[in-house]
């Protein structure tokens, strides 16, 4: 068997649908440290024994909007498994321009340099949604990743999904029009958030886009237009999903692949 065909192989496990997965527990089912049900995918797909080790240290913690959970090249304290919410990995420029290039829901996990053994963050990771989860003090989950194989593996996928993420969308900001890259982006949140309205100014909008207010604003008003979202002050709501997938690039349905590949629907 050659090299090609062995790499093959481990991107086809790495990627294998949630339905081949180890009996996953149903989300809710199991509990944190202070007895609250757990909605996160990659803690519910653990088998008892991994899940035993993390419970007595995920502390609850509540992520209001905008709440910062790691910066680049600082230390990171702690690793977040969302249970609701939405978090956004923004890439910083020294002028102070920013553009949003991962988002990380209840798929996955906050603070992946850890897994490589690493202590600092790459992005500026803030939740865009406010939400709820858990927290891990980092040591300690590194030290617990060590008697994890599931947990590694589970979180191995994730990295390698969210990677393919990153680079989709970064080719996305480069080729694509405000107007599609903010239906594909509206789409990717409602993926996670699960609501129709979302609670989202025009100018955070801009923020996350890497353009400016004036543009998103163009774009919102295009698409509120055409029927498939209403602009509220402080919100936009979806109004038409079907076609507002028909607006988006053909980003999304490559992200929504990968959605697919972390039990995102």
């Amino acid at each position: 068997m050659g090299t090609l065909a062995k790499e093959d192989i481990i991107v086809k496990r790495l990627t294998r649908p949630v339905s081949d997965k180890m009996n996953p527990v149903r989300p809710g089912t199991r509990s944190n440290s202070g007895g609250s049900a757990v909605q996160n995918i990659v803690l519910c797909s653990l088998p008892d024994k991994e899940y035993n080790l993390l419970r007595p240290h995920l502390e609850p913690v509540d992520l209001p909007q905008y709440r910062i959970l790691e910066e680049p090249g600082e230390k990171i304290e702690f690793t977040y498994f969302l249970d609701e919410g939405l978090a956004s990995l923004v890439a910083l420029s020294r002028d102070g321009r920013s553009v949003e290039v991962g988002i990380i829901g209840k798929e996955g996990m906050v603070g992946m340099s850890l897994i490589a053994g690493l202590r600092q963050g790459t992005f500026r990771t803030i939740m865009q949604m406010a939400g709820s989860g858990v927290r891990v003090r980092a040591q300690v989950f590194q030290d617990v990743l060590l008697s994890a194989p599931v947990l590694r593996a589970e979180l191995s996928r994730f990295a390698l999904m969210h990677g393919m993420q990153v680079a989709q969308i970064a080719a996305c900001n480069r080729l694509h029009e405000v107007e599609q890259r903010l239906a594909r982006w509206l789409l990717m949140c409602q993926d996670r958030f699960d609501s129709q309205s979302l609670p989202l100014t025009h100018e955070f909008l801009a923020q996350m886009l890497g353009t400016g207010r004036p543009s998103v604003s163009l774009a919102a008003g295009a698409l509120e237009n055409a029927g498939l979202i209403q602009n509220l002050r402080g919100t936009v709501k979806i109004l038409n999903r079907k076609n507002l997938e028909e607006a988006a690039c053909e980003c999304y349905a490559v992200i929504q692949h990968f959605n697919g590949n972390l039990g995102l629907k």
